[in-house]
């Protein structure tokens, strides 16, 4: 219910609003029949056993769900039968909780909160800003479990061992506090929350907890596992940080906010398969999302907490982008650069805002905003763009109106007043570096653990296991990580063979190459099965499309293995190795297929004329591709010049626009940007020393 409204908010489509509200309809028949005003899929008697403390597993989390979810509807969508509903829900949840203190104590209440209870203080002092009702302002305290606030307001980083999402939505609870009643306590305990989690328990997605709890603080290097980062903390932290942003305009708050959005959370959702989510973000050495505990869930068969939560953070991406400060002169704040149009109604100014595409080989972001003033405007109003800590001051440029501007430090704001005239255009363009960063871990023996970073983009290399880099004497990152040009992806091919209803292509299995099942795309098996062409005289032919590369001398790079080639082994086995060690049995020239179908193409030899790549006649999964010499008697040899041709494809893998090649140890590693993997292995940290 809290993901439709708040998507029917940003798109106001007719057909979800329909929907949604015959979801409220008909709960509210079912609220009717039971008639006391629960509302749950679960009996009532298991309250009954989480007020005697026995086990039950988290009913109330579920009934947060359920309120908010209805609150959502009235606020964002105007149901007041949905607001209706929650009150009488809440007015029945308070006299339970009333007949437990009457009946033993307030600490037995207390003590049942040690069970997950969700956001019920966040949701409960949101209704009494609505409803002025007391009843709704005593039950939320009694939600604000001074166990843990406690120990936040003496400001004791004591967290460890605690479940995270159990407790992360307790401070969202405790920030509303402070907004309704302006208690100070509750906005100290906000910051200093967040003080500690982003200095001492957060991962550089700006995600946290591991297995679900913190660990110890600053001991992160001990932590990468399969089991990292819960996606309901994330969606949560992003609550806190919100919070934080409005009441201090502070932009670290909002590179917080960047953070974990563009990497905690885009990265849970399998590439563009909407409803395709993971419980957990993995983030120890040659990890998948799609190995981790729960793997991928379905789009109609799964539910758990972290789909609740996933599938609402997909419906509100808009949610903070702006910010407004109503005064005199309004103003606002742009915290996030994603294309989006902004009715501002204080400031009476539409406001268009187009992001060019990010990309790896011109590192730089450019946004443009376009403002066309309502009817009769005629206020002036101020813009304020964030300049984020990831920007590089050299080469940050401004303008309005094609007019130069000064661009202040990273960590602050552009602002700009004026009375806006139909077709103003502002531009900002912010120089975007590379950056290393050490995990959150005051440990010396783990000081060379460090996630890359391009502007606010996590970097994972696309490795399984190995994960050394030495630096040596290099100055800057460029001198060790370089971007990968636009044209290679059309330089990215796959080779297969057809065999009755059986589709099989040119693999690297373990440096061995080998034909292998046609892979479905974003997984480990798709990489192996896609090859960079390298030409060897590159500068008098343009590679536009693979057939371009027909007739010409070649050399096949893994994708995922940059500076690695396939070459012509001692035993005739095809085999991976390293480019500059490879000399002439690297080298093949592409042509037509032996077997004269148009769509295929042979390898044959440099070093060996007249021998060709070959898979053998008995097609299967795991044969080895070998260097076979064509003899007089294969000249006619139909099965042999089958074996030897391969349908030539573009890559079944691709590069990403943000794609790097960092030079390894014992290998190189592909960079890409951890929120557009999907079932691959990676590595977000790596073991990086001089």
């Amino acid at each position: 219910m809290s993901a439709s409204a708040q998507m029917w908010a940003s798109t106001h489509n007719d057909t979800l609003k329909e929907k949604m509200s015959a979801v409220v309809s008909a709960l509210a028949t079912c609220q009717e029949k039971i008639g006391t005003g629960y509302l749950s899929a679960f009996p009532e008697e298991l309250f009954d056993r989480f007020e005697a403390i026995k086990p039950v597993w988290a009913p109330y989390y579920t009934i947060h769900k359920i309120l908010a979810g209805l609150l959502d509807q009235y606020t964002f969508a105007g149901n007041s039968q949905a607001l209706k509903m929650m009150t009488w829900m809440v007015d029945y949840f308070y006299q339970r909780v009333q007949n437990v203190i009457s009946k033993y104590s307030i600490e037995r209440h207390w003590l049942s909160l040690n069970e997950e209870t969700g956001g019920m203080n966040d949701v409960l002092y949101r209704l009494y800003s609505i409803t002025a009702d007391q009843k709704h302002l005593v039950l939320a305290h009694l939600f604000d479990k001074p166990c843990f606030l406690g120990l936040l307001a003496v400001q004791a980083d004591s967290i460890s061992g605690f479940h995270a999402n159990t407790h992360i939505p307790v401070v969202i609870g405790s920030q509303l506090r402070y907004e309704v009643t302006g208690d100070p306590l509750y906005k100290e305990i906000g910051t200093y929350f967040m003080d500690i989690v982003n200095s001492s328990h957060s991962y550089a997605t700006g995600g946290t907890s591991v297995g679900e709890f913190w660990s110890e603080p600053k001991r992160l290097a001990s932590t990468l596992e399969q089991e990292n980062e819960e996606s309901c903390t994330t969606y949560n932290m992003l609550k806190v940080s919100r919070h934080l942003f409005r009441w201090t305009k502070e932009v670290a708050y909002a590179d917080y906010y960047e953070r974990a959005l563009t990497n905690g959370v885009l990265s849970i959702q399998r590439g563009r398969d909407p409803g395709v989510m993971i419980y957990m973000l993995p983030l120890g050495r040659g990890e998948s999302k799609a190995r981790s505990y729960h793997g991928w869930g379905t789009k109609f068969d799964s539910f758990w907490c972290c789909y609740g939560t996933g599938i609402e953070s997909f419906s509100k991406l808009g949610d903070s982008i702006y910010f407004e400060e109503e005064g005199k002169t309004p103003g606002l704040y742009i915290i996030q650069y994603i294309s989006s149009s902004l009715d501002w109604k204080s400031g009476q100014i539409v406001l268009d805002q187009k992001v060019d595409p990010v990309v790896s080989w011109d590192p730089y972001l450019r946004t443009t905003l376009t403002f066309s003033p309502n009817e009769g405007a005629g206020q002036s109003s101020t813009i304020n763009l964030r300049i984020p800590v990831w920007a590089s001051s050299s080469g940050a440029k401004a303008a309005i109106n094609a007019q130069d501007l000064p661009v202040p430090d990273p960590s602050s704001f552009l602002s700009l007043t004026r009375n806006w005239s139909p077709g103003d255009k502002l531009t900002l363009q912010l120089p975007i570096r590379l950056r290393t960063e050490a995990i959150k871990d005051d440990r010396p023996a783990y000081a060379s653990i460090q996630a890359i970073f391009y502007g606010p983009y996590l970097l994972a290399g696309l490795t399984s296991d190995d994960w050394d880099i030495r630096t040596g004497s290099a100055s800057s990152l460029s001198d060790w990580i370089t971007p990968i040009p636009a044209s290679h992806n059309s330089h990215l091919v796959s080779l297969s063979q057809e065999s009755g209803s059986s589709s099989f292509v040119f693999s690297n299995s373990n440096q061995s190459i080998i034909m292998d099942k046609f892979p479905e795309a974003g997984t480990d098996a798709a990489l192996h099965a896609t090859f960079r062409l390298i030409l060897k005289d590159a500068t008098s032919v343009k590679v536009m499309s693979p057939k371009d590369a027909i007739g010409k001398s070649v050399m096949l790079e893994p994708i995922a293995l940059p500076g690695m080639v396939v070459v012509q082994g001692t035993n005739g086995n095809l085999g991976i190795a390293n480019s500059e060690s490879s000399r002439g049995s690297s080298s093949f020239r592409l042509i037509a297929g032996l077997d004269g179908k148009d769509e295929t193409v042979s390898l044959e030899s440099e070093s060996q004329k007249g021998c060709y790549a070959y898979s053998g006649t008995n097609y299967k999964s795991g044969a080895s591709i070998k260097l076979k010499c064509l003899s007089e008697s294969d000249s006619s040899d139909e099965d042999y010049k089958k074996a030897s041709s391969f349908i030539l494809k573009e890559g079944i893998s691709e590069y990403d626009p943000i794609s790097f090649i960092a030079k390894g140890m014992k290998r190189n590693f592909l960079l890409t940007p951890l929120l557009s993997l999907r079932d691959e292995s990676y590595t977000v940290y790596f073991n990086i020393q001089d």
